[in-house]
């Protein structure tokens, strides 16, 4: 897969670029996966906005997304590789020998016609699931679970990949892609592989139509703003704001640390991201 660059015939297309799918071999999902997908705009139940900048946009059907590949033992086949307009990796579709039908995260690599499955008798090969305890050092995976059973949290965005660093005793040390460390139960699952779809970051909109399909509204800053309505607001001409970024409750919103100092799950990490 690949970015694809237009003509500059108009202001739109003359910065944009998009993506041209090549891995993608169906058109429509299966109907039997896809559920209708309810919106809110960014309202709540009363509705007053609670999340800024979010409404309209294209609309969506949610595919069903198997995060805890626990067929164990049964054999899939690789049927079609999708598109999935709400995440950014691509998605595959399984046959399973005994004909029932689920999506998962397509990795890089994974063909069409492939023979995968999940459980800890199958080889560590790309689009297997097998857990941590019979990876072998060295591998890059992704849709890592956090509790044995959960379902995999963990690396699920396109081009991301985790390494399997070392394992002591029933936990095992995974090198995640911000660069912390954490120790992760080796009965946890994990996927073999680096999902695909890598330069889903380096694609440029273009236009601010593209954002509006993705349903993001515009978003004015607050140096714009006058003092009432804006911390950073206010100013003799144009400003820079005159402080640290912040929200218009106040709140940081640049380099703040928001994880919670005694969270239960911080005793697990290693080394802390960068």
């Amino acid at each position: 897969m690949g970015l694809r660059k237009h003509k500059p015939t108009t202001p739109g297309t003359r910065f944009a670029s998009m993506l041209t799918r090549d891995e993608v071999t169906a058109q429509k999902p299966e109907r039997s996966l896809v559920l209708a997908r309810k919106r809110s705009s960014g309202r709540n139940s009363a509705g007053r906005i609670t999340v800024r900048h979010r409404g309209g946009g294209h609309a969506r059907k949610y595919r069903i997304i198997d995060f805890k590949r626990d067929k164990l033992g049964i054999p899939a086949r690789v049927a079609t590789i999708e598109y999935d307009p709400n995440r950014s990796s691509l998605i595959a579709l399984l046959h399973y020998v005994d004909g029932e039908k689920r999506y998962i995260l397509a990795p890089q690599g994974l063909a069409v016609g492939q023979r995968i499955g999940s459980g800890a008798d199958f080889e560590p090969l790309v689009g297997n699931a097998l857990p941590l305890e019979r990876i072998p050092m060295g591998l890059m995976i992704h849709n890592i679970e956090v509790e044995p059973g959960r379902g995999g949290q963990l690396v699920r965005t396109a081009g991301g990949g985790a390494q399997l660093m070392s394992r002591e005793g029933d936990r095992a040390q995974v090198r995640l892609p911000s660069g912390e460390i954490r120790r992760i139960h080796v009965k946890c699952m994990a996927t073999i592989g680096q999902i695909g779809n890598a330069e889903h970051s380096s694609v440029s909109l273009g236009k601010a139509g593209r954002k509006r399909w993705r349903g993001i509204r515009p978003t004015v800053r607050g140096v714009a703003m006058n003092p009432v309505d804006h911390p950073m607001g206010g100013g003799e001409g144009r400003s820079s704001g005159g402080g640290h970024p912040r929200s218009p409750w106040g709140a940081l919103s640049k380099g703040g640390k928001t994880r919670q100092k005694r969270k239960p799950s911080g005793r697990f990490i290693v080394k802390r991201r960068k």
